[in-house]
């Protein structure tokens, strides 16, 4: 898909990722931001409220984009999974965010709001 110029087409928002823009994969992404180390399979998955097989076929294509690392091992006996946010994948998902808040200043000034409802929206000024 070729780069939009932000003056001809200002609205087109090349940085919403779509792999990231999923509802399922925002909700990982957000859940492992905020937790640096890392989470275990079944915590993300309680986080989330996914099934084994959604949250396997999302962590896939997160992994496969480079946005987060899955660590198979054992704990005792047990099989344990950690996933968690790559380095490129927190930058990439910090970039996609800023995009993110651009969109709703947009939208924002679209409608006619003030800078009061932005304000109280918690949208910071460009």
């Amino acid at each position: 898909m070729p780069k939009t110029d932000a003056t001809s087409a200002p609205f087109a928002y090349d940085g919403l990722d779509r792999v990231i823009h999923e509802k399922a994969r925002l909700g990982l992404l957000t859940s492992l931001m905020a937790h640096p180390k890392g989470l275990a399979f079944a915590d993300l998955k309680q986080l989330c409220g996914l099934t084994d097989g959604n949250l396997s076929r999302h962590l896939q294509v997160l992994q496969e984009a480079g946005l987060v690392d899955v660590i198979k091992g054992y704990e005792g006996n047990r099989p344990h999974t950690t996933c968690r946010l790559t380095k490129s994948g927190r930058r990439r998902f910090l970039d996609y965010l800023a995009v993110l808040e651009q969109l709703v200043r947009d939208a924002a000034k679209a409608a006619g709001k003030d800078a009061g409802t932005a304000t109280r929206l918690g949208i910071l000024p460009a």
